[in-house]
């Protein structure tokens, strides 16, 4: 996918979790993310969205702090979350090619990693805000390959990846339905240091292969639902179910 896809997905996505959040209502319960209610997920992603806007349009070089959840509730919450997407929409798109500002996994460029990541966190986050709601949208083909490849091939490529094996053990990830993407299958070497991801790799051999559409093990992998078909030894499933959790601080 390129940058200006990814800001096309940060457009829709980012509209649709504000419509499922104003119909689910503050109070509703997050089913997909059990601790939250619907205002926890605005303030969050909201959060984020201005935290990144930060980075794009003051290009700063060096780590910032994110200004903190905001005082807000009800609909001046959703307003506040509303333009915070908003402005980082626009930050985006009228950004250079060439932007100069701190990013934190490896991307071609500041521009697209910051366009590639805002893209798949508010995806996600629009995902908690349907589940809030009652009936939850599908998440684009591309989209969810490109969300795998970037959790699997940069997140827990971080030395933060607290998915670890006491010895070395092999995780396969196999999308079904993508007869026009055959590189869809990751093979993850799990170790005592961070995971290491490579796109293909089918023919090694895999302790535990998890098997789905591509829209089931990105959100599966993202800890959203249950992962759809485990073979092998389910206990490398449990492993990242319990330790690949990507927190804020």
């Amino acid at each position: 996918m390129e940058t200006a896809q990814f800001i096309d997905v940060l457009d829709r996505e980012g509209q649709s979790l504000a419509e499922a959040a104003a119909a689910a209502g503050v109070d509703a319960k997050v089913p997909t993310c059990p601790q939250w209610q619907v205002r926890d997920l605005l303030r969050h992603t909201g959060m984020v969205h201005r935290w990144a806007t930060a980075f794009v349009v003051e290009g700063h070089t060096a780590y910032h702090p994110d200004g903190g959840l905001p005082d807000l509730d009800g609909d001046a919450l959703l307003e506040w979350f509303q333009e915070g997407h908003r402005a980082l929409v626009d930050a985006l798109s009228a950004a250079p090619p060439d932007l100069d500002c701190w990013h934190f996994m490896p991307a071609p460029s500041p521009l697209e990693f910051w366009a590639r990541r805002q893209a798949h966190e508010t995806t996600v986050h629009r995902v908690d805000a349907e589940s809030a709601r009652g009936a939850v949208g599908p998440v684009e083909l591309a989209v969810a390959v490109d969300g795998i490849d970037e959790l699997l091939r940069s997140f827990h490529a971080r030395p933060k990846s607290r998915v670890r094996t006491d010895r070395p053990r092999v995780l396969r990830i196999r999308a079904t339905d993508t007869e026009a993407t055959p590189d869809a299958v990751w093979t993850v070497r799990l170790s005592s240091e961070p995971p290491v991801a490579e796109r293909g790799g089918s023919g090694a051999a895999a302790d535990c292969e998890l098997t789905g559409t591509a829209e089931q093990l990105y959100l599966s992998l993202w800890n959203r639902q249950p992962f759809p078909l485990v073979t092998g030894d389910a206990s490398l499933a449990e492993l990242w179910r319990e330790k690949s959790a990507v927190t804020w601080n």
